[in-house]
């Protein structure tokens, strides 16, 4: 296992770009207890050198880290807000796989949380959760119960045990990892994190699909608030440059000829899911965030088609960190929610173009791969 780990820096105070409370050069420690990372500096495969408009973490408030098993391809991504933040979740989609999204409800006592944990292991992966945790309750960040804080730390998984080792799965270690590995710097995109193992396209059977990964982007607006959005491409259907119109996995027909180790065996032709995380440090409510991810929804819908299917389990956690104090009127709130299906569909395909091959499967053709910087 490895931790994808990034340079020091960021718009912290203090400019270590590191959740409050990690110490300066920690290591990420794996499942053995050894050190799991690369050198503190360095880019790590599929950063993006002109990142434009930036990543996820443009939002402030909030860190996100990797910790990949390149051998096993699997692994989880980490989105962090040990301070706590308001957050809720739109799911669809006929094959969820969640922990916590109850929480997220009305009416519900707990009103943040303080990280979110998106994995590939199927349901093993929830364990990755603990690590978070974990990680966090050592720090002193959680919900205080007045004996105890306990950190709360929604998670959402995919399916890719067939693309590796089915055995290799993200684990309470590997969720401890990507925390460590966490900062503020832009997001390393590509099959790393939880999109290590992600397949796209097995709408077009084994011989059609493509690798796919993780992918950010983020956006200003002009009242000064920030969307950004991360996304787990891991889909079933087709994928498209909604700009262009151009197919990068598709048009659909459906072909069933296998061609890559474990397609013939069906492959993760049987369950998919892509994950998402948008978040604005523009202040929201609970109920007005539901709406933000239900929107978030359209950007998938965009550049996956066909998108939440019985086989897909798609999720969109909605965050906000309010460090912006203007809060948004009506029209503000509709801006917001327009911005974060637009980051949401860039995320989406950039999760694409970024993609690695690992696992014999082949990455969207050359002829598709061009420049996905803003």
């Amino acid at each position: 296992m490895t931790a994808e780990r990034t340079p020091d820096g960021g718009r912290e105070p203090g400019g270590s770009g590191r959740p409050p409370g990690q110490e300066a050069g920690a290591p990420a420690v794996g499942a053995a207890g050894s050190p799991a990372g690369g050198e503190a500096g360095s880019t790590g495969a599929g950063r993006d050198a002109d990142a434009g408009d930036g990543t996820l973490t443009r939002v402030e408030g909030l860190w996100v880290g990797h910790a990949s098993d390149p051998e096993g391809l699997t692994g989880c991504t980490v989105i962090l807000c040990p301070e706590g933040v308001a957050c809720a979740a739109d799911v669809r989609g006929g094959a969820p796989g969640t922990r916590e999204t109850d929480l997220l409800g009305p009416g519900r006592l707990v009103q943040q949380v303080h990280g979110i944990c998106l994995a590939g292991g199927s349901a093993f992966g929830l364990a990755a959760a603990q690590g978070v945790m974990a990680w966090l309750e050592e720090r002193g960040y959680g919900f205080d119960t007045g004996v105890a804080r306990v950190p709360i730390v929604p998670a959402a998984i995919l399916f890719d045990l067939a693309v590796g080792d089915p055995r290799a799965r993200p684990d309470a270690a590997m969720g401890y990892a990507a925390c460590q590995a966490a900062s503020r710097e832009p997001v390393q995109e590509g099959s790393v994190g939880a999109g290590t193992g992600a397949v796209i396209g097995m709408v077009m059977g084994p011989q059609g699909a493509r690798k796919g990964g993780v992918g950010s982007a983020a956006r200003f607006l002009p009242a000064g608030w920030t969307v950004g959005a991360l996304v787990v491409l891991n889909c079933y259907g087709g994928v498209r440059d909604p700009a262009s119109g151009r197919w990068l996995v598709g048009p659909p027909p459906v072909v069933s000829t296998p061609s890559w180790p474990g397609a013939a065996e069906g492959g993760p032709g049987l369950s998919h899911t892509t994950l998402v995380v948008v978040a604005t440090d523009a202040p929201l409510a609970r109920d007005d965030l539901y709406r933000v991810a239900q929107v978030a929804q359209t950007g998938l819908a965009r550049v996956i088609d066909p998108v939440h299917t019985w086989v897909d389990g798609d999720v969109v956690f909605a965050l906000s960190t309010a460090r912006h104090r203007q809060a948004p009127d009506m029209a503000g709130r509709m801006a917001l929610a327009v911005a974060a299906a637009q980051v949401t569909a860039e995320a989406a395909l950039r999760a694409a173009l970024r993609a690695t091959p690992l696992g014999g499967i082949p990455v969207v053709d050359a002829a598709g791969r061009r420049d996905p910087g803003r």
